[in-house]
């Protein structure tokens, strides 16, 4: 990533990750995520640089990931989906928290559904919450209120204010709604074609100073 200096994703931090269609804040999160091979660059995780890593390995080192488009499994259930969460835990782990079901009570209520019949806004919490099975220190989330209804949309952002209030994790939010992304941000970084242009702690930059650099 070309630019300013990509900021460290600090515990108990959302970093937000805002530009317009097409300028690599998806392959941005493939790559850190460990989903797509970098040809540049290092990721520095724990402050150890990981080198090409896989999917699961990252995961395994605690990057959790939740992709657009949120691609969870449609002919598993929703208990059978979280139970993916599972391959990259000790076996002394392979159990879901109650936390999941009291941050989405809905997947207790449809644990034996399928996931191809639950609604976008229901597949989007299940794609989250498979993402904590696997206790990650790093959330990374690809634009989780695309396509879903507005109670839910309120009820994912207030998941992420929790998870971000615990001060175990550090969250990079990928997300075009502006005014959700810049409600939960900390940090600020904005990107335009594959290059850092702003990179700033959300006070330190005026909302319409922000909105007039994203539209661009």
């Amino acid at each position: 990533m070309k630019g300013r200096f990509w900021p460290k994703a600090r515990l108990g931090d959302v970093t937000c990750v805002m530009g317009t269609n097409g300028v690599g804040k998806t392959s941005l999160l493939r790559a850190i995520s460990g989903t797509h091979p970098r040809s540049s660059g290092d990721v520095t995780f724990d402050g150890k640089p990981l080198g090409q890593m896989n999917a699961h390995k990252m995961a395994q080192m605690g990057v959790g990931y939740v992709p657009q488009g949120r691609d969870i499994f449609p002919l598993l259930t929703v208990r059978e989906n979280l139970q993916t969460g599972f391959s990259c835990l000790p076996k002394s782990e392979h159990f879901i928290p109650d936390e999941i079901y009291q941050l989405f009570p809905v997947l207790k209520e449809m644990q034996t559904r399928r996931g191809g019949d639950l609604s976008g806004g229901q597949q989007q919490q299940l794609a989250i919450a498979r993402a904590l099975i696997t206790k990650p220190k790093l959330l990374l989330l690809d634009e989780p209120t695309e396509g879903i209804q507005p109670n839910i949309i309120q009820h994912i952002g207030e998941v992420i204010r929790l998870l971000r209030d615990r001060g175990d994790m550090a969250i990079v939010l990928v997300e075009q709604y502006f005014d959700f992304a810049f409600d939960l941000a900390d940090r600020i970084v904005v990107l335009r074609r594959g290059e850092v242009i702003e990179n700033a702690a959300k006070q330190d930059i005026a909302r319409e100073q922000l909105l007039s650099i994203v539209s661009v």
